[in-house]
């Protein structure tokens, strides 16, 4: 099993926000780490540091060697494609060839004033997008019209390193975006935001399938899961410390999708929600649940030995990576002491 690091911050007013990224970026790249992963939200203290993952990868290009370098996620359909891959050739140029990208479709309404117009349809564009991107990273042409609807071949520069660009897809727990990233060959990201173990393996099960129907190894498809972690050397000493960030955290989180609700949109996973805002005890209520539920059940949270047992169970289900997410709001010192016992807890599991 694999490691990478995750960022995807909710805190927007500490100075010099993104310090902590670029430290850690550093200490991964130097223990061994597989790779970094930066996301793409938009106008909100939730994930709003990360507007570009591009932009934030060419700065790691220039303080890490080793690193795979991916976007966790790139929201295809806000951007033209034609530029999301001259962008990231840039980025595989200045990197030596350690990019990838998983692509996720969107789902909330208010990210998507820059094309209104495909929000109902931008999986397929999704989709659509991905060739594209795939066949201008081959060297392959394209033709666009330009101002007075001239034809005009488009080919890419600068030109790659890597002759295939790496490429996951994001899934919030919808079954069919595991089955159709199995057939498009892509990895898979995922979450346990609104699934569970067991239904985490029924649906690895189905992404492997969907790849042996596409004629593919079904063992060559990554299987990436992102945890929020944190470890020290107590587990209550770790609740202590993470109980009050995190639940901020998650209250960022439902202010998020409740914006989005009330924009019309749905919310994550493609759920469904009124926007109606709920009384403030039953917003710490859920708040209390749903810590628990993490850190028991859905999260790196305790000690190496804790957390160990839960990777096991991982592993057995078909998991390849773990994707940390470690900026949950514990503070900077906090988080650098607790990578060195990750190491320790990658070096159990990683072992090739």
């Amino acid at each position: 099993m694999k490691f990478g690091v995750m960022f995807f911050s909710a805190d927007s007013n500490v100075d010099a926000p993104h310090r902590m990224l670029l430290e850690v970026a550093r200490f991964a790249d130097h223990h061994g780490f597989t790779c970094i992963w930066t996301p793409e939200r938009h106008f909100s203290p939730f994930g709003g540091l990360f507007p570009n993952p591009s932009v934030l990868s060419a700065a790691l290009a220039m303080v890490t060697t080793r690193l795979q370098l991916r976007s966790g996620s790139l929201i295809s359909p806000l951007h033209d494609a034609i530029r999301i891959a001259e962008e990231w050739s840039l980025v595989d140029q200045l990197s030596a060839g350690r990019v990838a990208i998983s692509f996720g479709s969107g789902w909330n309404v208010n990210d998507f004033i820059f094309f209104p117009e495909r929000y109902d349809s931008r999986r397929q564009i999704m989709y659509e997008q991905i060739d594209t991107i795939r066949a201008l990273w081959r060297g392959q042409s394209m033709t666009r019209q330009n101002t007075f609807g001239k034809a005009v071949d488009i080919t890419l520069y600068p030109k790659p390193v890597q002759s295939a660009l790496p490429i996951w897809i994001t899934s919030s727990g919808n079954v069919d975006t595991f089955r159709s990233a199995g057939l498009w060959d892509a990895n898979v990201l995922t979450h346990m935001i609104t699934q569970d173990i067991y239904t985490l393996k029924d649906k690895i099960s189905v992404y492997r399938r969907a790849r042996v129907t596409a004629g593919l190894d079904p063992l060559q498809g990554i299987v990436s899961l992102m945890l929020h972690t944190f470890l020290g050397d107590a587990v209550e000493d770790v609740k202590k410390i993470v109980y009050h960030p995190f639940r901020e955290y998650l209250r960022s989180a439902i202010d998020l999708e409740q914006l989005a609700a009330q924009g019309g949109g749905v919310i994550s996973g493609g759920l469904r929600h009124t926007g109606e805002a709920l009384p403030p005890e039953k917003i710490e209520e859920l708040l209390d649940i749903t810590f628990e539920r993490y850190f028991e059940t859905a999260a790196l949270m305790g000690t190496v030995a804790s957390t160990s047992r839960f990777l096991q169970k991982l592993e057995v289900i078909g998991v390849d990576e773990i994707a940390c997410l470690v900026d949950f709001g514990v503070p900077q010192e906090k988080v650098l002491a607790s990578l060195e016992r990750l190491v320790e807890l990658k070096d159990r599991f990683d072992i090739d």
